[in-house]
């Protein structure tokens, strides 16, 4: 299906919209909001810049903790078609930690030079947040009201576990998002620039699901001059050896079918993922740069991250324990822990430490239309095609409420722009005609939908 342009209302962005976008992006960047984990992060400042701006628009944002100081914000702008279903458009408030030292610039200055808003939250997401917030702005100055109801909700804590998040919305305030049957938020929508000529934007129609790993290894403890064959450290290592060098098989979901049968079409093949012969390491070799948007969701992944054991060298310890970030494909879950269950053996036991459920939305019907043309109406010479994100995003805590999730935070990106490597990265930015290319599209996505 493909949405039409009689389906789009006319533009409410206005110079000032564009403008505020850059002044929001620089603005949320300055307050830092650095997620440590464990609940070392404070949302609140920011949360409070999003709702004094919001309440200028005429919404009327609630503020909502379940830890003080990590502080959501909820607001509702009513449509004007009382029988469609609400949408929901959501960000995160909180960052990853930058260290100074490894930065051109201040990554809490917001500093705007030479075109470009630096900063940590540039891209993840700060820059969405501040899009969303001139978009709303853009439409009490022009009067005009999206076609369904729109939640906005800005959130704490997804760049740990949620739990002080979206977690605790969908949990413990679900009447806040009555009527919600969809969602949009990050890591979609941008530019892929393939080397071929061919700007292609990425809209996420899936996520894998997250299977934070804690293993732990028992032993017998000792002098560490002593032969010991029950040593946990031994029985831990050999475990995480195992897991680390597993091949996990190749497993085409739905959403990743579509993308390769897309990307394929871009170039001139005529593939079907679903037959017995297909051949994908072929077809993958032939979408040159473009196939990086595929590579990382063909299969399950594990990838051991922490060790913890002993306490002195010389005395071999009772216990160890490693953690390992393993992510499911949709319908992936149960290969998943029966692999898991092999890998490590009768001597380490393991046990999901934070875990999130897989996500796939559908790319055949209206809304997927509707996003498709938003963004090619703007690049009108760049084409749109589904993906699977590997990790996750709050559409994951969100879809307890029965919300179906899009990642959708456009931005038009120049060549050379490496958007995929300033996810948590060095010197994060983002270009100010990207923010402005964004606002434009979002107002017609948001209002058509």
């Amino acid at each position: 299906m493909r949405a039409t342009d009689s389906d789009a209302p006319a533009p409410a962005v206005d110079r000032v919209a564009l403008d505020e976008a850059v002044e929001f992006t620089s603005g949320l960047i300055r307050i830092d909001t650095s997620n440590r984990g464990g609940g070392h992060c404070r949302e609140r400042p920011a949360a409070e810049y999003v709702a004094e701006r919001l309440a200028d628009a005429g919404t009327e944002p609630v503020l909502l903790e379940r830890t003080p100081g990590r502080t959501n914000v909820v607001a509702r702008i009513p449509g004007t078609d009382p029988t469609a279903d609400a949408l929901l458009v959501h960000g995160h408030l909180d960052v990853v930690p930058a260290e100074a030292a490894d930065w051109s610039v201040d990554p809490f200055s917001g500093e705007v030079r030479d075109g470009v808003v630096w900063g940590r939250g540039a891209v993840d997401m700060k820059n969405m947040d501040a899009m969303v917030l001139a978009v709303v702005r853009a439409w009490a100055r022009a009067g005009v009201r999206p076609r369904r109801d729109i939640v906005i909700a800005y959130t704490a804590d997804e760049e740990d576990s949620a739990v002080d998040g979206s977690g605790f919305l969908a949990d413990h305030h679900p009447e806040l998002f009555e009527g919600c049957t969809e969602g949009l938020s990050e890591s979609g929508a941008f530019t892929v620039h393939t080397g071929r000529g061919r700007a292609l934007y990425p809209i996420a129609a899936g996520e894998r699901g997250t299977a934070w790993l804690k293993l732990t290894a028992h032993g017998t403890t000792g002098h560490g001059s002593k032969p010991n064959r029950a040593n946990a450290v031994t029985r831990l290592a050999a475990a995480v050896a195992r897991i680390g060098a597993h091949e996990w098989p190749v497993r085409l979901t739905g959403t990743v079918s579509a993308c390769i049968a897309e990307l394929a079409a871009l170039q001139g093949l005529s593939v079907d993922p679903e037959a017995r012969d297909f051949d994908l390491d072929s077809v993958l070799g032939k979408l040159g740069p473009a196939a990086a948007l595929v590579e990382a969701t063909i299969r399950n992944s594990a990838n051991p991250t922490m060790l913890e054991a002993g306490y002195k060298l010389n005395v071999i310890p009772g216990q160890a324990t490693a953690y390992v970030d393993g992510r499911m494909l949709p319908g992936g879950e149960a290969e998943f822990a029966a692999t898991l269950d092999a890998l490590t053996g009768p001597d380490v036991e393991w046990e999901y430490h934070h875990r999130e459920v897989p996500l796939e939305a559908p790319v055949d019907g209206r809304t997927f239309a509707v996003l498709r043309e938003s963004v090619e109406r703007f690049d009108p010479d760049g084409r749109v095609v589904p993906f699977c994100m590997a990790g996750g995003t709050d559409a994951k805590q969100f879809s307890r409420l029965g919300i179906t999730g899009y990642g959708f935070s456009p931005l038009k990106l120049p060549p050379g722009f490496d958007y995929w490597s300033l996810f948590h990265g060095v010197d994060e930015r983002v270009p100010v005609e990207a923010l402005h290319f964004g606002v434009r599209v979002l107002d017609r996505a948001l209002r058509t939908l």
